[in-house]
Order: C-alpha cells, then sequence, then structure tokens
C-alpha cells in the first residue's frame, strides 16, 4: 500500500499515543505494519471508491486520541430508545463507562480487555487483513471483553450505546471482544450518536466468537452527523451448528466504511449478513462483507438495499468464497439499489469464488428508479406525489428491518426511516 497519509497525520498521531505496556507486542507489530504501508489509498483495490484517508486529511484537524467528554444519565436517558428494556453498555468517545451502564450479568461475564487479557484478543480481526485493525491495535484505551456463559440464553438484549463529541477533529476508538461459548443465545443491538456536529473519526473493531450450536444476533444503528468518519471492522468466527445473524442500517455520516466478515469454520454453521443505507447530502457509505464457506454443509444469506437521494454515494461489495472441502455448499447474495437524483452514485460488486464443486450458490445485483408503473397506480388511487413514493421505497427497505430481532428496535428504527421517506429525504 502507498498513501500520502503515510508520513503527516500518522506521524502527529503517534506522537500522540501514550507508551502502554498492555499487549505491547500486538502493539508493536502492528505500529510497524502502519509505518510501513500508510493508510489506504484509493490505488489499492479494496478502497478504490472510498478515499478515506484524503478524506481524514482534509477534515480531521488534530489527529490524536479523543478524551471522554462529561456524561451523566440525563444525556443518556435522552439517547436510550423508546421501549428498551435490557442491559445497556455505555461508551463515552469510545471508552467503556462502566458507573454509567446498567449490566446485570445474567448469563455472562463482562470486565475488561486489558485486565483480563483473553487469548482471542486480536486474532479474530487479523491487523493485516485491513489496516484500520492494525491503527485500532496500536492506540485502544482498553475494551471490553464479554463472555455468554455455555448453556445460556440471555433473555433481554444487550446495547452498546456510543456516544460521540470530539473537538476539531481527533480519533475515537472502540474494542469489544465477545465470546459466545456452547449452546447459548444472545442479541446486541448497536447504536452510534453524536452529541453535535464537529468532525471526528471513529476507528471500531469488534470481534465475535459463536461457538457450537449458538445463536447470536447483532443489530447496527449508524445515524451519527453528517461531518462523522466513521470505520468499523466486525469479524465473526462461526462454529458447528451455530447462526449468526447481522443488520447493519446506515442513514448519516461524512464517509463510512463497513467491514463485516464471517468465517464459517465447521458443518452445520449459518451465516445471514442483511443492511440497508438510506442516503441524503453528500453521505457516502461503503460496506464491504466477506464470507468464507470452509467445511461442508454451511450456508450464508446476504441482502443489502440502497436508496440514494441528492449527491450521496454508495459502496457495495460483497465476496463469497467456498473452499474447496466446503461441498454442500449453499450461499445467497443480493444487491439492489434505488437512486432518487441523477447525482447520486451506486458502485456494485458482488464477487463469488468457488473452489468446490458441489454447490448451491447464487449472487446479483440491480440499480434502478422507481417503478413508475406502481407511482401511476397508486396516484390514481388517490395517494399525493411524495405519499406514494415514500409507499414503495418503505416497502422496498422493509425486507430488511424485518430481520431487526428485537421490537422495540425495529419500531425506533421503522419511525427514523418512515420519518425520512416521508419527508422526501
Amino acid at each position: 500500500m502507498t498513501t500520502t497519509t503515510k508520513n503527516t497525520i500518522l506521524d502527529s498521531f503517534f506522537n500522540h499515543v501514550p507508551d502502554r505496556s498492555s499487549f505491547s507486542e500486538l502493539r508493536a507489530s502492528s505500529k510497524d505494519l502502519i509505518e510501513k504501508n500508510g493508510l489506504p489509498a484509493i490505488k489499492d483495490e479494496e478502497y478504490k471508491f472510498t478515499a478515506i484517508s484524503k478524506k481524514l486529511e482534509q477534515s480531521i484537524s488534530d489527529f490524536s486520541i479523543a478524551l471522554k467528554i462529561n456524561l451523566n444519565s440525563d444525556i443518556i436517558k435522552t439517547h436510550v430508545f423508546e421501549g428498551f428494556d435490557g442491559d445497556l453498555l455505555i461508551f463515552n468517545n469510545g471508552i467503556f463507562e462502566k458507573e454509567l451502564s446498567s449490566v446485570s450479568n445474567e448469563g455472562y461475564i463482562l470486565s475488561s480487555i486489558g485486565d483480563t487479557k483473553p487469548e482471542l484478543f486480536g486474532k479474530i480481526a487479523k491487523k493485516e487483513k485491513d489496516p484500520f485493525v492494525a491503527l485500532n491495535n496500536v492506540s485502544f484505551e482498553d475494551g471490553v471483553y464479554l463472555k455468554v456463559s455455555k448453556n445460556q440464553k440471555v433473555e433481554k438484549p444487550i446495547l452498546f450505546l456510543f456516544l460521540n463529541q470530539a473537538n476539531q477533529g481527533q480519533v475515537i476508538q472502540s474494542r469489544i471482544l465477545i465470546e459466545v461459548e456452547d449452546n447459548a443465545e444472545v442479541t446486541f443491538l448497536e447504536d452510534s450518536i453524536s452529541l453535535d456536529d464537529k468532525s471526528y473519526f471513529s476507528n471500531n473493531v469488534t470481534e465475535i466468537k459463536v461457538g457450537q450450536n449458538s445463536q447470536v444476533h447483532y443489530n447496527r444503528l449508524q445515524n451519527e452527523s453528517k461531518n462523522a468518519i466513521t470505520v468499523n471492522n466486525t469479524e465473526t468466527d462461526i462454529h458447528r451448528d451455530a447462526v449468526f445473524t447481522s443488520v447493519v442500517i446506515s442513514l448519516s455520516g461524512d464517509m463510512v466504511r463497513n467491514n463485516l466478515s464471517l468465517n464459517l469454520l465447521d458443518s452445520g454453521c449459518e451465516g445471514n449478513m442483511y443492511g440497508l443505507y438510506l442516503l441524503n447530502g453528500k453521505t457516502h457509505v461503503d460496506n464491504h462483507t466477506n464470507v468464507d464457506h470452509t467445511k461442508p454443509h454451511a450456508q450464508s444469506n446476504e441482502l443489502y438495499k440502497g436508496v440514494l437521494a441528492d449527491s450521496s454515494r454508495g459502496v457495495f461489495n460483497g465476496k463469497i468464497f467456498v473452499r474447496q472441502d466446503a461441498q454442500k455448499t449453499n450461499a445467497f447474495q443480493q444487491n439492489n439499489n434505488i437512486l432518487l437524483s441523477e447525482d447520486a452514485i451506486v458502485n456494485t460488486k458482488p464477487q463469488l469464488e468457488i473452489w468446490a464443486d458441489d454447490v448451491k450458490c447464487s449472487h446479483g445485483c440491480t440499480t434502478g428508479q422507481l417503478d413508475e408503473e406502481a407511482l401511476f397506480y397508486l396516484r390514481a388511487r388517490g395517494l399525493g406525489k411524495e405519499q406514494a413514493k415514500g409507499m414503495l421505497l418503505y416497502a422496498f427497505t422493509g425486507e430488511v428491518m424485518d430481520h431487526i430481532s428485537y421490537d422495540a428496535f425495529q419500531n425506533h428504527i421503522v419511525n427514523i426511516v418512515q420519518n425520512r421517506l416521508g419527508s422526501n429525504f
């Protein structure tokens, strides 16, 4: 990799990183990797449509680690969605706030990564796979280690609430490691909120292990300010007969990059990935997904949909790998987009790489505008133009939102989407 940021913002950033002894080997090797390669430039194939290094140079004036801000229970209460009933984990500029959180520990244990030093840390999300993982390794303050015990069903959802506010840019970094042991079940929710409109860079890494015959639901809402720059790396190891389902809803931000990888490591496991990006203004959202089938009799389902207005831009790059031993694989991938403006752009590239010969795999993509016949049909029955458009768009997006596993969170997101569609963005 080569990039103009190699000796500019990175040098400034590393000068502000405090010396820490915890995970010193991982930090040192990650720093060497970053200093050698820099951050990705548009010459790099994986980032050719998302010039995030250039965006960071332009928008982040103080490329240093953001400090915690003043939070209290009243501020938090105003940002928890209506109807939520579960455990609440508060992240203050990426740093876990135990005193402001509500943790029952019913069916799981929660601790600091630095205190626990779990063996899995840094081994699921590998630093070589994406430079922003390496950047996070170098400078994360600490992280959360959450372990769901064997044979436990966590009855109530666990909400990760990220409250972000950085002065003149700055870098916010969170780190989460989740280990779900065998025969367990849990639902995670994630909500990222900007407390003002100032620019910041949020660089987050989440590692998840799903044990045998376990079920994990992970639902994420991104609705940050129009000036937020965000990179999310989520890497998941899925074991025998386990099911992992991800839903990612992206509604706002300056530039957002979502890297989501599912490693299907044994027979009978299942990975599901659903995404919706509803964009306007100049928002840029890039969804990069990877599904790696390594063993026979596993399946994956992937559906991402986008609605783009104004000068927004969407990117979808989905890869499915089927290894030679992964016979009897069943893999589905689809990306559908609606453009509401001549200035809106989407770059979509679904991919299959198959080395096995006894599989059932399909992939595809569509990009177009609203169906004029359907719009005419609704208007002929008394609906106004904007109401008819909103109804068609909601029908298009609803297929993704139906997969959100917690009703109150689903209702919250549906209300936001309906309001956006009803106001014609």
